[in-house]
């Protein structure tokens, strides 16, 4: 059963949050659509929002019980930024926090891993989503769909190592539950598709469904960090590099029963998005 709330969903216009916004302005809830441009979303008011400015803190806030939280993607410690805005959003009354991290990331662990650990002590309903990689990353404007449409080849250093791919409407289908189911989930949610796929079998399904050759091209850690390092800080790039090799060592081979446990549906699989996309 769900409960009325008013949702203040940050990055409303991003590839979570503009879903997330549509699915609860759609079930009857009020939501404020928080972005630096202040954007309205179909069914939603646009609010400004900007994690590194925190005179629009309070304006966001007002009359908000739940908030999804999308961390600053440009900040190396997103803790030292979303935590105080957390302690402000306690005192204004928001009950329900529900947070994105990942499934690479534990609570306690790098980056968002910090917010994960505290969020327990600051709300007494919560929820974090660790979805596993999105399969909008092979279809859309990431690095990896771009070297696709371009090249027909995914550069990766997973060698064989599989991911269970997420369908963002499916994570957002699981936030919107999670921010009004009358019982808050309280924990951490790993979140995978149906089928763990090799990047090779993701090539070959691909290949099949939109009739172009497309090929894996396995990269050693070492030439993937530097691949992606001409395009953003040598740092950043080390951190996807490895999370490459952690796929590779088995990290993300699992499939949970999160979508349908929590949503009552099936996740999407990939090869049905990628017919659908």
């Amino acid at each position: 059963m769900n409960t009325p709330v008013t949702a203040l969903v940050i990055g409303a216009t991003g590839n979570t949050g503009g879903r997330v916004t549509r699915q609860l302005a759609a079930r009857g809830h009020r939501v404020k659509a928080a972005s630096r441009g202040a954007t309205d979303v179909q069914g939603a008011q646009g609010v400004r929002f900007d994690w590194f400015d925190s005179s629009t803190y309070e304006q966001a806030l007002s009359g908000a019980d739940g908030v999804y939280l999308v961390p600053p993607l440009a900040s190396a410690d997103p803790a030292g930024i979303m935590l105080p805005f957390l302690e402000q959003a306690r005192a204004c009354g928001v009950r329900r926090a529900v947070l994105l991290s990942s499934s690479a990331i534990p609570a306690g662990g790098p980056a968002v891993g910090q917010v994960h650990q505290a969020l327990p002590d600051l709300f007494d309903e919560w929820a974090v989503l660790r979805p596993s990689w999105f399969m909008q990353n092979l279809t859309g404007d990431h690095l990896h769909a771009r070297s696709i449409r371009e090249e027909g080849t995914i550069r990766t250093a997973t060698g064989e190592g599989r991911v269970a791919f997420i369908d963002a409407d499916d994570i957002a289908a699981v936030a919107a539950h999670a921010l009004t189911d009358a019982q808050a989930p309280d924990t951490d949610l790993v979140i995978t598709g149906p089928e763990a796929l090799s990047y090779g079998e993701v090539a070959s399904v691909l290949s099949e469904v939109t009739g172009r050759a497309v090929t894996h091209q396995r990269l050693t850690y070492e030439q993937m960090r530097e691949h992606l390092a001409r395009t953003m800080p040598l740092e950043f790039a080390a951190l996807l590099a490895g999370m490459d090799r952690a796929i590779a060592e088995g990290a993300e081979d699992r499939v949970t029963d999160t979508v349908l446990r929590i949503t009552g549906r099936r996740p999407r699989g990939f090869r049905e998005h990628a017919e659908h996309r």
